[in-house]
């Protein structure tokens, strides 16, 4: 199995593209009402579906990997994102970045390497509400 695309729902989909895209993300289809963008590297796909309202309280997080996040993050400031929280480093051995797309759908970007899919057995994972 390949986890191909997740798609968000999103108020304004002019905002949400140049945002997505401000990102780094590319488009590959465009209509008035869903975008479907490629990632910059690998073939994952992700979307925005244009939708009257959001849900409250979402506990969905999108995770885009970064490798070189400090420096990402610092020009996404420059271009005007304001993030949530800072780049951190995590007690299971992530650093991660938080903001929240124009819809207010939650990002972190993030840089994991060799710990993504292959953590040490000392890395602390903590229970996270609502999941």
């Amino acid at each position: 199995m390949k986890l191909n695309q997740i798609t968000v729902p999103a108020l304004d989909l002019q905002r949400a593209t140049e945002f997505y895209r401000l990102l780094g993300l590319r488009i590959i289809v465009n209509s008035p009402h869903y975008i479907r963008f490629v990632c910059p590297e690998g073939d994952s796909t992700f979307s925005i579906e244009l939708v009257d309202a959001i849900p409250d309280n979402s506990p969905i997080v999108v995770y885009f990997e970064i490798d070189n996040l400090d420096v990402k993050v610092g020009e996404l400031k420059e271009a005007g994102l304001v993030f949530t929280q800072e780049p951190i480093d995590q007690p299971w051995l992530w650093r991660e970045a938080y903001l929240d797309d124009p819809s207010g759908n939650v990002i972190c970007l993030y840089h994991a390497g060799e710990n993504r899919l292959n953590p040490p057995h000392q890395a602390i994972i903590p229970a996270k509400a609502g999941i």
